[in-house]
């Protein structure tokens, strides 16, 4: 998420690096009503962050929230593609 809030033209990356997406990752323990609020916050929070992705990269909040689903991994070419970064440093 970092990384796609850069200011447009200015959001670069290395040959070799890569780009991993995913959905927000948590646990809880406690009481049910504990976990409920726990499991509402990180919904909320993966609404938000998807929307932001998909904002940031031009890609329909669908695909986005499909992408983000599992562990989705990209080489510095397919995150330029993507529109996660502007430009790939050669």
């Amino acid at each position: 998420i970092i990384l796609s809030q850069g200011q447009k033209g200015k959001r670069f990356i290395l040959p070799n690096a890569e780009v991993m997406i995913h959905q927000p990752w948590g646990g809880a323990q406690g009481q049910a009503s504990d976990i409920e609020i726990t499991a509402k916050h990180i919904i909320k929070t993966k609404n938000r962050l998807n929307t932001m992705l998909a904002k940031a990269t031009g890609q329909k909040l669908a695909q986005v929230e499909k992408d983000t689903d599992r562990d989705f991994f990209m080489d510095a070419d397919e995150a330029m593609k993507y529109g996660i970064v502007d430009k790939v440093y050669k």
